[in-house]
């Protein structure tokens, strides 16, 4: 990473600097979002800026920022830091103002971001990972990806000292999703995932998996189930930006289960790969 963006400029790393009046140091006032890059090319990158659009809107943002722009500016990013396979990240902040709880609306956005390389994780796409189930103790709006990650993070190093690669979550009983990630299970050839409300984020990679499963036939059944169900599933995988499609090979915590690879998650897995560039 040798490069990074502030507002609409590429500097070098060494000579960028944050405001100390940012809202999103005071309060994690801002959003995000991750673009991986195969081959230097961002890899859904229109449904990434329309979920960048929707959060900023939800949190009373404004954002003028055209999506020419955010494109040219991601393209610059990848190419100044000669990223190959990788990541773009995103960030817009409120903008500055004194420390207050109450927002001021005539601020401006503070935009920045950065590419750095990220191999596919080979290893854990092909043997899958063990997960561990812990409470669900984030705010009511995890539709919005906002930079405040505390619950996030806390139950991701929950789940990292219990060996387990990512942590999933469940508000009174109900599985909602992982602390980066989205939870798919099989049973009796049919999909089953949390719907898209304010307790999960809609992933861009969940949307793509949709799609590819209805394409192959498969059924896709979005509804919340209980953890119990976690037990008796045929398969499981989760789904994020940078684990695209992973298999899940145990879950302990809050309930116990061992799952084998399954044959429709390696078909998932192909037919996610078959649209990389």
């Amino acid at each position: 990473m040798k490069y990074v963006l502030i507002d609409q400029d590429i500097v070098p790393k060494e000579k960028a600097g944050i405001d100390f009046d940012d809202r999103g140091y005071h309060f994690g006032d801002g959003i995000y979002e991750v673009i991986r890059i195969y081959n230097g090319k961002p890899f859904t990158i229109n449904q990434h800026l329309d979920r960048l659009y929707e959060s900023a809107k939800k949190l009373d943002i404004p954002l003028s920022t055209t999506r020419e722009t955010f494109t040219e500016l991601i393209n610059e990013l990848i190419i100044k830091n000669t990223i190959e396979t990788g990541i773009v990240y995103i960030q817009l902040t409120r903008g500055l103002q004194p420390r207050n709880h109450l927002y001021q609306r005539e601020i401006s956005p503070v935009l920045t971001g950065f590419a750095e390389n990220l191999e596919r994780k080979e290893e854990l796409l092909t043997n899958g990972v063990d997960l561990w189930l812990t409470k669900d103790i984030r705010w009511l709006r995890c539709d919005i990806k906002t930079i405040n990650l505390l619950g996030n993070i806390m139950a991701k190093r929950e789940a990292a000292d219990h060996n387990c690669h990512e942590a999933i979550m469940h508000r009174d009983g109900t599985v909602t999703e992982g602390s980066s990630s989205n939870l798919f299970l099989i049973k009796d050839s049919t999909l089953y995932t949390h719907p898209a409300t304010n307790l999960i984020l809609n992933g861009i990679t969940r949307q793509v998996v949709i799609k590819l499963a209805k394409e192959a036939g498969l059924h896709v059944v979005e509804e919340a189930f209980p953890v119990d169900v976690l037990a008796i599933a045929d398969e499981a995988f989760i789904t994020s930006t940078t684990m695209e499609v992973t298999p899940v090979r145990s879950i302990t915590g809050d309930v116990s289960a061992t799952l084998e690879i399954g044959p429709i998650t390696r078909q998932l897995q192909e037919a996610f790969k078959q649209l990389l560039p």
